[in-house]
């Protein structure tokens, strides 16, 4: 799969049995995964955000440097105050795929939001740039107050490369997670 001009991602069709209770198809009506399938973007303190983020990608067998990958999709998009009480992009290209997430993360400096449009922020806790224009979430903060995960985050702000290539290979497992493939047919006798 490629997009955006990068990173290519190899990956297997796997199988959809229940089609309406798919929410990437949305035929459910659902917008979002059931709760718990992603990491929570804050769990009310530094120390259970990061063993969140960790909980929630180890039981699906990633290691930290596949977590800090996964959360770089964060490169894309934006938060609606209307979805999830969260406002604001991560960077200021929001349809461009790049590592300008983890450079931002890495060199700003984030305080904690408190105004919006002039008038007192009411929405959860979030963290924004000087301007205002650019915002995290605690989930992202935290991966530049926990040594391993900032260790990896400092790698990917200046190598845009080795973040494509560690996202494309854990998205590709993230994609295949659970899909029992069948033995290639020359493998049948072994």
């Amino acid at each position: 799969m490629r997009n955006n001009r990068r990173p290519f991602i190899a990956y297997h069709y796997g199988t959809i049995t229940n089609l309406t209770s798919c929410p990437v198809l949305n035929l459910s009506g659902e917008t979002s995964p059931p709760d718990g399938r992603l990491p929570d973007a804050d769990k009310g303190s530094m120390p259970k955000t990061v063993d969140h983020v960790r909980c929630v990608f180890n039981r699906m067998g990633f290691n930290d440097r596949e977590m800090v990958a996964l959360v770089g999709a964060h490169a894309l998009g934006r938060c609606h105050t209307d979805a999830s009480g969260y406002w604001g992009p991560w960077t200021n290209a929001e349809t461009t795929f790049s590592n300008e997430y983890f450079r931002l993360l890495a060199e700003e400096e984030w305080t904690l939001k408190k105004t919006h449009n002039g008038k007192k922020w009411t929405g959860p806790e979030q963290y924004e740039d000087k301007t205002g224009n650019l915002m995290m979430l605690p989930a992202d903060i935290a991966l530049i107050k926990d040594p391993k995960f900032a260790e990896i985050v400092k790698i990917y702000a200046k190598d845009e490369e080795a973040f494509f290539k560690d996202f494309g290979a854990a998205f590709s497992k993230l994609l295949e997670l659970g899909v029992p493939f069948p033995k290639p047919w020359w493998k049948v006798w072994a």
